[in-house]
C-alpha cells in the first residue's frame, strides 16, 4: 500500500485513505466545531499526507506519522481562519478545581468527545494537544504561537470547564470537598 502510495497508484492511496480515514476523522472532529468542517480538514490533512508521503521513512509506525499531518493541518486551519485567537475565553478561569481522580475510569466515548467539544475553541485545542495528543506545552506554545504559560493556564481552565460539563450531565459526581467549599463561601 504504502509502496502505492509512493509511485501515486490511486488504489493503493484509496486503501490508505480508507484504512485510516475513519481514525483520522475522530481527531478532526475533536478540534473542528462541526462535521462539515471536520471532513474540510480530513480531506485538507490528507492531500498533504499523499503530497508528503516520500517523507515516511519507516522509523515508526505510519498511522502516528499520519495523525501528526492531520493534527497540524488541524491547527494550520484553525490558525488560518483565526478561530483560535478569537475564541480565548478567560472569564471562566476563576475558582477552579479539578480532582483527576473523580474521572471514572470507563465513560462512553461520545459522551466525553460531546463534553469537549463545549468547551471554547482554545480551551479545546489546548486539552486536545496535550492530554489526548501527547504534545508538551512547550510544543503547544509553538504551534499555537501562544506563550507557554497560557498553554498551562488554558490546559487547567480547560480541564475545570471540562469538569463542571460531565459533573452537569451526570456523567462525574460532584467532588465532596467541593460541595464543602461552596456551600462555605454561599454561608459568608
Amino acid at each position: 500500500m504504502l509502496h502505492g502510495c509512493l509511485n501515486n497508484i490511486a488504489s493503493a492511496q484509496e486503501a490508505l485513505y480508507n484504512r485510516f480515514s475513519p481514525r483520522m476523522l475522530g481527531v478532526c472532529y475533536r478540534f473542528a466545531r462541526s462535521r462539515e468542517d471536520a471532513e474540510d480538514m480530513l480531506q485538507e490533512g490528507f492531500i498533504k499526507i499523499f503530497s508528503q508521503i516520500s517523507q515516511f521513512r519507516n522509523q515508526g509506525a505510519l498511522e502516528g506519522w499520519i495523525r501528526r499531518i492531520i493534527v497540524h493541518t488541524c491547527i494550520n486551519i484553525l490558525k488560518k481562519n483565526k478561530k483560535f485567537t478569537d475564541s480565548v475565553d478567560l472569564i471562566h478561569a476563576g475558582g477552579l478545581h479539578l480532582n483527576e481522580n473523580n474521572i471514572p475510569s470507563i465513560l462512553e466515548a461520545k459522551q466525553v468527545v460531546e463534553s469537549v467539544r463545549q468547551l471554547p475553541l482554545g480551551y479545546r485545542t489546548v486539552l486536545n494537544l496535550y492530554a489526548i495528543e501527547g504534545f508538551s506545552h512547550k510544543e503547544i506554545s509553538q504551534m499555537l504561537d501562544i506563550e507557554e504559560s497560557t498553554s498551562r493556564s488554558q490546559y487547567t481552565r480547560a480541564k475545570g470547564m471540562l469538569e463542571d460539563i460531565l459533573i452537569k450531565k451526570k456523567i462525574l459526581v460532584k467532588p465532596r470537598e467541593r460541595i464543602a467549599y461552596v456551600s462555605l463561601a454561599a454561608s459568608r
